[in-house]
C-alpha cells in the first residue's frame, strides 16, 4: 500500500472547444456552480489531506496567481512551451514532483472526492465502464483490472479513460525517464503525455483501472455542455 504525497494539477492549455469564454478567461478558471473548476479539484484534494499541490499554468498564467494564497500548498509551475507544443510539454516541466503522485486535469469536476484518497496499491487510471460506443480512449483489462491494452479511436466496451491517474513512485520514476527521452532527445512534443504509458512503452508500465461512475467526473468540452451542467448543479444546490 502507498500514499499519495503531492497532486501534479495540468491548467496549461488554450481551451479553444470553449472558444470565445476561453479568450479571456483560462478554461479551468471558468466558474460551473459559482466556482472556478480548478478550486473544485484543489478543494477535492484537500479534503483528502493531499497538500502539496502543483498547477502547470501556461495560457492566461497570471489569472492562477491568486490561487497560491488561497490555497496553502499551492505551487505554480510555468510551462514555456504551451502554446507550441502537446501536454508532454506540461508533465515534462513538471517531471521533478513525479514520486507517489496523482494527475489530473484542471478543466473538470470531481465530484466523487473519494476517487482522490490517499491510499493506493496500483498506478491506476480512472475509468467508467461503457455500454456504448464512444470515441473517447477506451482500456481493456483482465479480471484483475490489470490493463491489457487502449484503443485511441475508442469502441463499444471496456472502460472510458479519464483525466485522473495515481502513480506509484517506482513507475513516477520510468515515467520520468521516459518523458525526458521523447522530449529532449526524440522531440516528440505533438504527443499527450500518457502515450507513453498507454502506447509507446505500455509494457514498463503495471497499470490498473480504478473504477469509476459516469458521474463521478464531470469534463466539459462545449459552451452548451458547460451551460448545461451549471444549470443542473445550481438546481441541486
Amino acid at each position: 500500500m502507498a500514499e499519495i504525497e503531492n497532486a501534479i494539477i495540468m491548467a496549461a492549455g488554450l481551451g479553444t472547444r470553449m472558444r470565445p469564454l476561453t479568450y479571456k478567461t483560462p478554461k479551468p478558471l471558468i466558474k460551473v456552480a459559482g466556482k472556478p473548476m480548478i478550486e473544485s479539484v484543489i478543494e477535492g484534494l484537500q479534503q483528502n489531506d493531499i497538500r502539496d499541490i502543483s498547477i502547470i499554468v501556461g495560457y492566461l498564467a497570471e489569472q492562477f496567481n491568486y490561487l497560491v494564497e488561497k490555497y496553502p500548498g499551492v505551487k505554480l509551475i510555468n510551462n514555456p512551451y504551451y502554446n507550441q507544443y502537446n501536454n508532454i510539454s506540461s508533465l515534462y516541466v513538471a517531471r521533478n514532483e513525479l514520486k507517489n503522485t496523482v494527475i489530473l486535469d484542471g478543466d473538470q469536476l470531481v465530484m466523487n472526492s473519494k476517487l482522490l484518497k490517499k491510499e493506493f496499491t496500483h498506478s491506476v487510471y480512472a475509468g467508467a465502464e461503457i455500454e456504448q460506443f464512444t470515441d473517447e480512449w477506451i482500456m481493456h483489462s483482465d479480471q484483475e483490472g490489470k490493463i491489457l491494452q487502449c484503443d485511441r479511436s475508442g469502441n463499444d466496451h471496456g472502460w472510458r479513460l479519464y483525466s485522473l491517474s495515481k502513480w506509484r513512485a517506482g513507475d513516477s520514476q520510468r515515467l520520468k525517464k521516459r518523458l525526458e527521452e521523447e522530449f529532449e532527445e526524440a522531440h516528440h512534443y505533438d504527443i499527450y503525455w500518457d502515450d507513453i504509458a498507454m502506447f509507446d512503452y505500455f509494457g514498463e508500465f503495471p497499470l490498473y483501472v480504478m473504477p469509476i461512475k459516469a458521474n463521478d467526473i464531470i469534463e466539459i468540452d462545449s459552451v452548451e455542455q458547460l451551460r448545461q451542467v451549471d444549470q443542473r448543479l445550481e438546481k441541486k444546490g
